[in-house]
């Protein structure tokens, strides 16, 4: 069995970064959306079509953040208790 990633592997990540990547993935979502909505006010052909595209970047990579986690598992935390 090969140690290598086959797109099947399961990421263990901290309830920490899973949260930082939820927000990058809003910020993405919503910069995508502002940005498709200010396309009808360019008038250059050239500038309509990079933005079109960093419309299509912004979606692409906020859909490969929620594949990574779909494939990740919140590692438990060790909290203290304080009932000690």
């Amino acid at each position: 069995m090969s140690n290598s990633f086959n797109g099947q592997d399961v990421f263990e990540i901290s309830p920490r970064f899973r949260r930082s990547i939820q927000e990058r993935i809003a910020r993405l979502e919503n910069d995508a959306a502002a940005d498709e909505s200010s396309i009808a006010a360019l008038d250059n052909h050239d500038h309509i079509r990079r933005h079109i595209r960093l419309v299509a970047a912004q979606r692409s990579e906020a859909l490969r953040m929620r594949i990574f986690l779909d494939r990740a598992r919140v590692r438990p935390t060790h909290t203290i208790n304080a009932q000690m």
